[in-house]
């Protein structure tokens, strides 16, 4: 009886809970019905914090790539690790190393960037997620035999050099990179060589070492237009000062092909990509490419947009109406994806065949303070 008598108790205390509403709660009501918002727009604290890539485009379904695999893949991996090269295939996290290393249509067609002077940078682009310091490891004075050596054993006709910024050095690494495209001609002769080599602070004499020594492509990125140029790449880089670098590149050997790139999905305009297309003729650079800004980690710069495969097609088709010799363009295109193309090796052996016209004096002056 005792426990019916306390069950009765909570029993009718429950009731009259449910039936009396308190004080506060009822203003709360009737302040949420007044105002017109939810309550997790009540309860949702200021400067509340978001996780995920919030406020951000979502990435397409085009922009999604394979995982890496196969045998020309695998290989290639080996032979780096094993001389203890560095690619920027994996330091800048290419979506396309699949696709390169993996050399779909043969071994001859597999490509992978070989990223000279180490894996660490001078410079803190704003898109790039290669490693920063100061003060990097001194130059391997084997990597470029160690390069040359790798390049042998892959048997490709066609290979790509690129290099981190080296500030800290004298002539900024540019006879670091000439050795090393030399020691690659010594062993193969008849091997095609493309480098993507930094600005040289600016120094004229640091491009001409390099034009010397015998490459087939000279490259170097403006990677944005110039507005977003502060924004998007290292205080050290300027728009103006690439311009130049290409420009003398072509100048001391007119037969070199010149190739620049550009990353859309920075926060440029349609009438700046176009002053840019403008600007790159006018230093005579023979081959653009387009791609989509790819953000590499969440601490690095956002992606304003996700540009569309027509957009792509349709700046290719006004950088061939403005004589461009060569255009790549598309979401996944990067300075140095398919260097390898058909075109690009029958232009380049083409002008072989037709014989090589007499190096300027920058280049035989070059040429003399390498030897």
């Amino acid at each position: 009886m005792q426990r019916l008598g306390n069950a009765c108790r909570v029993a009718g205390a429950l009731r009259f809970q449910s039936t009396s509403v308190h004080p506060r709660l009822q203003a709360l009501r009737e302040r949420l019905a007044s105002e017109a918002i939810t309550i997790d727009e009540f309860a949702a604290p200021k400067g509340r914090i978001e996780f995920g890539r919030v406020h951000e485009p979502r990435l397409p379904k085009y922009m999604k790539k394979t995982i890496p695999k196969g045998a020309d893949y695998v290989r290639i991996k080996r032979d780096l690790r094993g001389l203890g090269l560095s690619t920027v295939c994996e330091e800048a996290k290419c979506p396309n190393i699949a696709e390169c290393w993996g050399g779909s249509g043969g071994k001859e067609h597999a490509t992978a960037t070989i990223m000279v002077m180490g894996d660490t940078c001078t410079r803190a682009c704003r898109f790039c997620s290669v490693k920063t310091s100061r003060r990097p490891p001194p130059l391997d004075p084997h990597e470029p035999e160690k390069t040359a050596e790798a390049v042998s054993r892959w048997g490709v006709g066609y290979i790509v050099l690129t290099s981190v910024d080296r500030d800290d050095i004298a002539d900024a690494g540019a006879s670091h990179i000439a050795e090393t495209i030399r020691r690659i001609k010594a062993k193969k002769p008849s091997i095609l060589v493309e480098a993507l080599v930094p600005d040289f602070c600016g120094s004229e004499q640091g491009v001409e070492t390099v034009v010397a020594s015998g490459l087939d492509v000279y490259a170097h990125n403006v990677e944005t237009v110039e507005r977003t140029t502060p924004f998007v790449r290292d205080r050290r880089a300027g728009y103006r000062q690439s311009l130049k670098t290409l420009a003398h590149a072509k100048s001391v050997r007119p037969s070199l092909i010149t190739k620049t790139s550009l990353m859309l999905g920075c926060g440029e305009t349609d009438a700046e990509i176009e002053q840019t297309l403008h600007d790159l003729r006018a230093a005579n650079v023979d081959v653009v490419t387009f791609g989509q800004y790819m953000r590499p980690t969440k601490g690095h710069m956002k992606v304003s947009e996700y540009v569309t495969p027509e957009k792509f097609d349709e700046w290719k088709r006004r950088a061939d109406e403005l004589g461009f010799l060569y255009v790549a363009s598309g979401p996944h295109v990067r300075s140095s994806y398919r260097a390898g193309e058909y075109f690009i090796k029958n232009v380049i052996e083409g002008r072989r065949t037709q014989g090589t016209p007499m190096d300027t004096p920058a280049v035989q002056a070059a040429r003399a303070r390498a030897a």
